[in-house]
């Protein structure tokens, strides 16, 4: 049943539409990612559902007794009160209900009870743990340690956060709040990969549906079944979280541009056909060419020219080779403020074309870490030695190379004066820089905008070294692919911080976890660190724990428990990954039939063969995907 639908909705900044005849509904439970480039309008859609701005046709229609959560419903007061009482102020209902309770058990245990006062005791009581009355404070507590704030951070005035906690303690209150639906902008914006981790988890337990503004792709995967995409103005659904939509999104171009050929095809041979009959010169030829001209008229009346991609950063990283194998050592780093240290111990070594992670808490010291690296900071022991041949560049994350003043084009020219005027333009250009975007000033850039033109810089460098500090925080997905393929394809040596999960998925050859007594080094991508920690954590559980007296049986209780939930854990992303698999399988499988059933394949042998063999491949794997699933699904109720 749905609880929320948007009805062709229109909406225009003065006198040019942003987007148009959007449409789509969300039914109880529903997990809904939407994705598009940056000033596409995701955000301005969002406000027009809360009412902050208005809307040029169309409607919303709400379901009765449905709520709507956003963070600006939950502004964070500049004031004394503590993180976890801004937190529990969500539950002021429950906390009255609490009070209310209290006090009559108060009365009823002074022996001034009446059968009233213990009926309404009764009724109270029901309504108080109806309410959650009986975890709040509990879950209040779980949901900001999740996010990060340990308990005596908890305890903090709100008045002296920094943003970033602010905007952690509002998606707090809201996880909280007890919505229907939850409208989540770039939620994982200022969480590290542990936060992260917990919000997954929280919103596949959520029993109220969601719509998530996301650039962080893995946590898309995770946590969406279903993917809107504002694009050229326009609404469009796909089945299943990022990776799937974005699979069929360019299986579907890809006919679609197919048959746009085909149809011009078609349209010139009919040109031709009209042409050798003009030749002709007779009246029955005429008759053709009148005929053939109407032909022409239908097929360019249904000509639609497919809509391409997004424009993608065209990266080209060149390098020269170092002569050595050793790119970078750092031995026995430590490092501290004001008379607490903040890492010590910390030994890395960087070999040539290698790909390294470096992964930590927020405020762990990553970025102290890259910045002892580049020689920006001095350590107060250990030291930091470069191979011969080794050039190394650097992305801040703040961006501070970059000039406020300067336009695009000085920004780059200045840096590489020996550049053409065209050479610049050329190099502005394959990072979207064209027309008079050139000319803009770097104060007025948006923060993905200031993003490229320092990659840009640091692309033209010619270093073989990169050290690159969050360099996809600013960027859309689009840019983020783009940048990922680039660094794919760079011949040199790279050592980045990041949080994005799928970033170091695809390029991670090893990974540094840094801790406040050293880095731990570990071989593979994030998924291999993930499978890794959590058979550790299982391991050191059952070695630290201590069982009753003699209770070896409660030890072997613990040990099944975790191979339980570990298997849980396993089977649940198994099925979410096999019904993923399968709605993009059942999709293609409609396409082909529908090709299939088309004059132009039914008239070709050998088009209609080659359609039916990849029909039936597909068939063969979908039935195996189902099979799996079934099977996963059948443990998973066994043992859940």
């Amino acid at each position: 049943m749905a609880i929320f639908n948007a009805k062709d909705i229109t909406l225009y900044f003065g006198a040019e539409m942003l987007f148009g005849g959007v449409t789509f509904e969300v039914e109880k439970g529903d997990r809904i990612g939407l994705v598009g480039v940056n000033g596409c309008g995701k955000t301005t859609l969002f406000r027009a559902i809360r009412g902050e701005v208005d809307y040029d046709a169309g409607e919303f229609v709400k379901a009765k007794d449905t709520v709507i959560g956003y963070m600006e419903q939950h502004v964070i007061r500049e004031s004394s009160v503590s993180v976890y009482d801004e937190v529990l102020s969500v539950f002021a209902e429950v906390m009255k209900l609490e009070s209310e309770l209290d006090e009559l058990n108060s009365l009823i245990g002074a022996g001034n009870s009446t059968p009233e006062m213990l009926e309404k005791q009764m009724l109270l009581r029901e309504r108080f743990e109806a309410e959650g009355g009986l975890t709040y404070r509990n879950r209040t507590m779980s949901s900001l340690l999740g996010l990060g704030f340990t308990l005596p951070e908890q305890e903090k005035p709100v008045s002296v956060l920094s943003g970033g906690e602010k905007a952690k303690v509002q998606l707090a209150k809201l996880l909280l709040s007890g919505a229907d639906l939850l409208l989540l902008d770039e939620p994982t914006n200022h969480l590290d990969i542990a936060a992260s981790t917990w919000l997954e988890k929280f919103l596949l337990d959520y029993k109220g549906a969601y719509i998530i503004i996301s650039h962080d792709r893995y946590f898309l995967d995770t946590v969406t079944t279903r993917t809107l995409e504002l694009e050229n103005k326009r609404l469009t659904a796909y089945k299943g979280g990022y990776s799937a939509y974005r699979k069929k999104k360019e299986e579907d171009l890809e006919v679609a541009w197919r048959h746009y050929e085909n149809q011009l095809e078609e349209i010139n041979r009919i040109k031709g056909i009209i042409e050798q009959q003009k030749r002709f010169n007779q009246e029955r030829n005429y008759i053709t060419i009148a005929s053939k001209e109407k032909q022409i008229e239908r097929l360019e009346a249904e000509l639609v020219k497919p809509q391409t991609l997004p424009k993608k950063l065209r990266f080209g990283f060149h390098c020269t080779d170092p002569v050595t194998d050793e790119i970078m050592t750092a031995k026995n780093l430590s490092v501290g403020f004001d008379g607490e240290t903040l890492f010590r111990g910390v030994d890395i070594e960087v070999r040539k074309h290698e790909r390294v992670f470096l992964l930590g808490a927020n405020g762990s010291g990553k970025t102290t870490l890259f910045r002892i690296l580049m020689k920006q900071l001095v350590p107060e022991t250990g030291n930091v030695i470069y191979g011969p041949g080794v050039k190394q560049g650097y992305y801040d994350q703040l961006m501070t190379g970059l000039t406020d003043s300067k336009t695009v084009m000085d920004e780059i020219w200045d840096a590489y004066p020996k550049l053409t005027q065209t050479g610049v333009r050329t190099a502005l250009g394959s990072f979207l820089f064209s027309g008079e975007d050139v000319f803009k000033k770097i104060g007025a850039l948006s923060g993905g905008e200031k993003a490229r033109v320092a990659l840009l810089k640091l692309m033209l460098s010619g270093c073989n070294f990169l050290l690159l500090d969050e360099p996809t925080n600013h960027l859309d997905i689009n840019s983020r692919e783009a940048l990922e393929d680039a660094l794919d394809s760079y011949a040199g040596t790279i050592f980045i911080i990041s949080h994005d999960r799928y970033l170091i998925n695809k390029l991670a050859t090893r990974l540094y976890k840094l801790t406040p007594d050293g880095a731990q080094s570990l071989d593979g991508n994030y998924d291999d660190y993930l499978a890794a920690t959590e058979g550790a954590a299982v391991l050191t559980a059952a070695k630290t724990r201590e069982p009753a007296a003699g209770d070896s049986a409660n030890k072997q209780d613990y040990m099944r428990r975790k191979e339980l939930q570990s298997e849980i854990r396993k089977l649940t992303t198994k099925i979410s990954r096999a019904e993923a698999r399968i709605a993009e399988l059942e999709t293609r499988i409609a396409d082909i039939n529908g090709q299939m059933l088309s004059p132009e394949v039914s008239s070709d042998y050998e088009k209609a063969a080659e359609l039916s063999q990849k029909l039936g491949e597909l068939q063969s794997e979908l039935d195996a995907v189902t099979d799996e699933w079934a099977e996963a699904s059948e443990r998973l109720e066994e043992i859940g």
